[in-house]
């Protein structure tokens, strides 16, 4: 079937949860804006439109929400993770089988219901207006050299969006790779690709988040030799397949497999999967914890994602993550993507939450997915990263194009 349109946040979805005990909630979360946890809102039914917004929903710019679930939950159901040993180790391009649907996995519904889309269509809400599509000239890109790849050093280079070019344990990693001028559905990009793809050295491995557009972008892994090792979602090693490629490795939550010294950790996201109009979430999505085995480096890619309780049980199960790629981007209006898409206050908190010591804001200053002026991810992540009172130095908010070395 040919790829279509990826209507952003449509499905409606329920959440069931089991308690964790051994998942709890460290006392850091408060660290940002001193904000309360609170429950889940319980009884959600497929079709039945979102659970009534919480206090949260209506939250003033520059405010964490409350957590939508209990800290420390896991999904039920079929395809849901078990309980053995985090980071299980699976053979690379196993041939597995997978649950038909992943929709247990959800965090929260999305919006989606008639209503919501006549609010979306009222209130214009699907683009910034003029005053916030002013800044596109301002927003920063500065391409450069790639940084050499030195033995064990870690370097990442954001080529913009989710892309980065991460050097790792002697590899070079593409996650989320999309060096296409446009996307279906979305304007063509606002800034140019921070990497020619002609720059590039040899490509070792991908990582790939989940399977939405402006993540999985079939032209440009068209332009990789098929023997380029995929790591994806459970679910997505099919689609891959059937593109040629046969050195793909599919992995499940907290699962694991290694590469060349370099070992790539799936954890969970607060996030869902659609790429046409009958397939809403038969592919898991997440992100990637990449670990040099020799030095014990490690950089966490969170792909694309909400905020919530996961990012506190990545931390505890991946501790001494030197460097956090998070999302910032494509979060108004508020009441309608705040489920899936992180602000950047949340990102912040994700940070601390995830106790990691350096962040890398992406997802940000390469489309215009939603409605929030395009400058303003920046300046709202530097204040908050500001008002937590961590190093300045810490925050890698790179131009498009620049690197940073560990």
């Amino acid at each position: 079937m040919r790829d279509q349109t990826d209507r952003r946040d449509t499905p409606h979805r329920t959440a069931v949860h089991q308690a964790d005990p051994d998942a709890a909630e460290p006392p850091r979360r408060q660290a940002v804006l001193g904000r309360t946890a609170t429950a889940a809102v319980p009884g959600a039914v497929p079709g039945a439109g979102p659970p009534a917004r919480t206090a949260a929903a209506t939250m003033a710019p520059g405010t964490v929400r409350p957590e939508t679930v209990p800290p420390g939950t896991v999904p039920l159901g079929s395809a849901s993770p078990g309980t053995g040993l985090p980071g299980t180790l699976r053979e690379l391009g196993e041939l597995r089988a997978w649950p038909r649907s992943f929709a247990d996995r959800l965090t929260t519904p999305l919006p989606g219901g008639v209503r919501e889309f006549a609010r979306l269509a009222r209130e214009g809400a699907f683009r910034p207006g003029p005053d916030g599509l002013r800044g596109i000239p301002d927003l920063p890109c500065e391409p450069g050299p790639l940084p050499p790849a030195v033995p064990g050093t870690v370097s990442v280079t954001w080529a913009g969006h989710a892309s980065w070019v991460v050097r790792i344990g002697g590899l070079t990693v593409l996650t989320d790779p999309v060096w296409s001028r446009r996307i279906l559905g979305t304007p063509a990009r606002m800034t140019p690709v921070g990497v020619r793809w002609e720059e590039l050295p040899p490509v070792d491995a991908v990582v790939i988040s989940h399977n939405h557009y402006d993540h999985l972008d079939a032209p440009t892994l068209k332009r990789l030799p098929r023997t380029t090792p995929l790591f994806v979602p459970a679910g997505l090693g099919r689609w891959c397949r059937r593109r040629g490629f046969t050195r793909v490795t599919e992995l499940d939550w907290w699962e694991a497999a290694e590469l060349d010294g370099v070992r790539f950790d799936f954890v969970p996201a607060h996030h869902w999967s659609k790429r046409s109009l009958l397939d809403t979430c038969r592919t898991l999505w997440g992100g990637w914890a990449l670990t040099d085995t020799a030095t014990g480096k490690k950089v966490y890619f969170a792909g694309d994602t909400g905020y919530g309780h996961w990012f506190a049980e990545i931390g505890r199960r991946h501790p001494d993550i030197d460097l956090a790629l998070l999302p910032i981007g494509a979060y108004a209006p508020r009441w309608w993507l705040r489920d899936v898409h992180a602000d950047p206050e949340e990102a912040v908190q994700a940070c601390l939450d995830l106790g990691a010591r350096r962040m890398a804001p992406m997802h940000w200053a390469t489309f215009v997915l939603s409605a929030e002026p395009v400058l303003e991810p920046l300046l709202r992540v530097r204040a908050a990263w500001s008002r937590a009172g961590l190093p300045r130095d810490r925050l890698w908010d790179l131009p498009i194009g620049a690197s940073g070395t560990l």
